[in-house]
């Protein structure tokens, strides 16, 4: 059997392709299996190359759009997403098809001289375009000065090295992915940030009325990681939740229990709250609960 993907061109986007392929290849049914990468190069790529200015918020959809439509005409077969970034119903002929174990999803500051958050002279200066991020940084530190900042993540890390910037925050899963551990200054654990819905989670995605694809896609899902990403999406869909809206989301299976914890930013102010089910209740009830305990908060 022989599959074409679909990727972004970037380092990070390759990288995670070779990670899903070399996982299709320890699959004792896909021995024969043969995988073409095919880079693509997306609208919202060239945007960031052409105009720096542009907000990377406002390019939701463009770094997807020429992947859906080659696999819509069928110049490959499957593609890799991060799941954060898709949204929460698939483009017309294309379904989410499989999600492989998660990585762990927690961000974490990279800083000039290994100093953590609490570390930081008064008036740093951290890089983000995330809302979300934003928002836990100055509860941790409300003298922190936020910086936006754009680009893949070498390119942020050279503008941390050669720019006004003393820190950044960033995803652990790309971090470790590109193998770069060894720069990080600190793990936020998910009571310090919430990491945003999905995060640390792969999306394969595939024609709709390919079955053939899909069961071969789903031999590496893991179970566990699509039921609690699906909550978590679904949690942000309840919010209206576009990729840089003031959320964050985490879900975990604790003892046969569900644990969904969830923060919204409103004037300034943070929201939290958590739920926890049975798995053997209905999970569409978990993401649902949690949106009423934190509506009814910012309510009262």
């Amino acid at each position: 059997m022989k599959l074409k993907v679909g990727t972004r061109a970037s380092k990070l986007a390759l990288e995670q392709t070779n990670i899903v392929i070399n996982a299709l290849k320890q699959v004792k049914e896909l021995k024969d299996l043969i995988i073409e990468i095919v880079p693509i190069t997306t609208s919202g790529d060239k945007n960031l190359i052409e105009n720096p200015n542009t907000l990377e918020t406002s390019l939701k959809g463009a770094f997807t759009k020429e992947i859906e439509e080659a696999m819509l005409k069928k110049e490959i077969d499957f593609a890799i997403h991060s799941m954060k970034d898709m949204p929460t119903i698939p483009t017309a002929g294309l379904v989410y098809a499989s999600v492989p174990k998660r990585e762990d999803p927690r961000d974490v500051l990279i800083s000039k001289n290994n100093l953590k958050i609490n570390e930081l002279k008064e008036n740093s200066v951290i890089g983000t375009t995330s809302l979300r991020r934003s928002n836990f940084i100055q509860a941790i530190r409300n003298d922190i000065i936020i910086k936006s900042i754009r680009g893949n993540i070498q390119t942020r890390l050279d503008k941390l090295n050669n720019q006004d910037y003393d820190a950044l925050v960033l995803a652990y899963a790309g971090i470790k992915r590109l193998k770069l551990e060894n720069i990080i200054t600190e793990y936020f654990d998910i009571d310090t940030i919430l990491p945003a819905p999905a995060q640390g989670t792969l999306c394969l995605q595939c024609r709709k009325d390919d079955e053939k694809i899909i069961k071969t896609l789903k031999l590496i899902e893991d179970k566990n990681s699509r039921t609690i990403t699906d909550i978590e999406r679904q949690f942000a869909y309840m919010f209206d939740s576009g990729c840089n809206s003031p959320i964050g989301c985490y879900g975990e299976i604790v003892n046969n229990e569900i644990v969904l914890h969830g923060a919204f930013f409103k004037d300034k102010k943070i929201y939290k709250d958590k739920v926890m089910l049975s798995e053997v209740e209905n999970v569409e009830n978990i993401a649902i609960k949690l949106y009423e305990k934190i509506n009814n908060k910012m309510k009262n």
